[in-house]
């Protein structure tokens, strides 16, 4: 006799459905979806506007219109003539790229020697890291400008104006955000591994590059791509510190967007087609590590 289950059961057997799913959906499935609709809206509203202006007339969009009323594809041909957007945008990518580089692995390393090693001024370094992140970056434009200017006359090098200037001032304001997040995904990987290899012979630096590095793989990209962003979204540090030379790529949009004030109707198409391109970089970015930025955001190391 083959028992026959009725479709209640197999229903409440399937993983994620029955009684027990709803013990753990906190809000009805109507609302849930109604919450979700709400902010799908207010995530994508914003996206799809830029994009239908990107294509639209001027007028049209200087008349309110959200919908294109005709096509202007060549607005992403013409913003390059218009806007210094391919220079922005190469010193956006190499020096962002870059300070994601450094201070990832410059953050992983700190992290290692502040979770394993017990040394006096250790947590009162963890709280520094933490109480710096207190601090608002306008209130250390000033100091930063004078400290480079100053350093520029004493050594007699040109600083501001380089994309040094703006590397070292994006790594010193990313690190310590950085080094925090690899101290908490450090503390949840385990010692045995470590324990082990320092038996059969191996160094610390071993262990650090051969270790606890391919183990920490997702918390270095969540580390990187902060500092990248940090980097590629700064507007107020980068327009004080550069020159039209070594501009990034959000100086320009600012410099093309103060450009447009004036009697005549704006150029809406091509500041929306630029910003778009401007945000290409940072979607390519999140599409090919969001493997590693989820399991560096939900877990804390290897159980």
């Amino acid at each position: 006799m083959h028992a026959v289950s009725s479709p209640k059961v197999a229903r409440a057997s399937r993983p994620g459905t029955g009684p027990s799913a709803d013990v753990t959906r906190l809000l009805p499935r109507p609302l849930l979806v109604a919450i979700i609709t709400v902010l799908l809206i207010i995530v994508l509203g914003p996206v799809l506007y830029m994009l239908f202006a990107s294509v639209n007339s001027d007028v049209a969009v200087a008349a309110g219109a959200f919908f294109p009323t005709e096509l202007h594809l060549d607005n992403y041909l013409k913003v390059w003539s218009t806007v210094d957007l391919g220079t922005g945008l190469m010193n956006s990518v190499i020096i962002c790229a870059a300070v994601a580089i450094v201070c990832a692995f410059l953050a992983v390393a700190t992290a290692y020697v502040l979770v394993r090693y017990e040394f006096r001024g250790r947590l009162t370094f963890l709280r520094g890291l933490l109480g710096l992140q207190s601090i608002p970056g306008t209130l250390m434009l000033l100091p930063v400008f004078v400290l480079f200017s100053s350093t520029a006359s004493l050594l007699g090098i040109q600083i501001i104006g380089t994309r040094w200037a703006v590397f070292i001032t994006y790594l010193t304001f990313a690190l310590p955000f950085s080094t925090w997040v690899m101290v908490t995904y450090l503390r949840g990987l385990p010692k045995a591994l470590e324990e082990a290899a320092r038996i059969d012979g191996a160094s610390s630096w071993r262990i650090l590059t051969q270790i606890v590095m391919p183990l920490s793989w997702p918390g270095i990209v969540v580390s990187g791509i902060f500092a990248f962003l940090l980097g590629w979204n700064d507007v107020l540090f980068a327009s004080v510190l550069t020159n039209p030379e070594s501009r990034t790529a959000a100086v320009a949009l600012q410099v093309f967007g103060a450009t447009q004030e004036g009697g005549a109707i704006p150029l809406y198409g091509q500041m929306m087609a630029a910003s778009l391109i401007c945000a290409v970089p940072v979607v390519v970015l999140y599409l090919v590590f969001q493997r590693y930025l989820i399991g560096g955001l939900t877990s804390g190391g290897v159980k």
